[in-house]
């Protein structure tokens, strides 16, 4: 089994779905399945902002999610929160959470958002 190396940020998994030709679905395209997931706060985060009704859209997400697994937020993971800088109503602090309690890099095209959380890697796959 393939170890998870990458943990997406919700707005690396939005650019897939509006462009699976950008730089973001390249860069996932050519890491094995299973080095790149997501948490499951971010999947929540993606199929909320899924329209209701929208039978394509939801299932070119359920698609994208097959192959980025959405890992489930546990107990570690809501330790590592507990001991991070607290911005209120930011689930980016619960996914930077999930990536250092699971030593993940991060990618996301809003690294400063992420600056000041000490030991967090983080990469920005919408540059190339």
């Amino acid at each position: 089994m393939i170890e998870p190396a990458y943990l997406l940020d919700s707005n690396i998994c939005i650019f897939i779905l509006a462009d699976a030709r950008g730089a973001s679905a390249r860069a996932v395209q050519q890491q094995d399945v299973g080095r790149v997931v997501t948490s499951s706060v971010a999947y929540a985060e993606v199929m909320r902002g899924v329209p209701i009704g929208e039978h394509e859209a939801f299932a070119l997400a359920r698609r994208l999610f097959e192959r980025i697994e959405p890992l489930p937020f546990d107990r570690d993971a809501a330790d590592a929160y507990v001991r991070l800088p607290f911005r209120r109503a930011r689930f980016d602090r619960l996914i930077a959470a999930h990536a250092l309690s699971r030593g993940l890099v991060l990618v996301t095209n809003n690294p400063r958002d992420f600056a000041d959380i000490a030991g967090l890697k983080v990469e920005n796959w919408c540059l190339s």
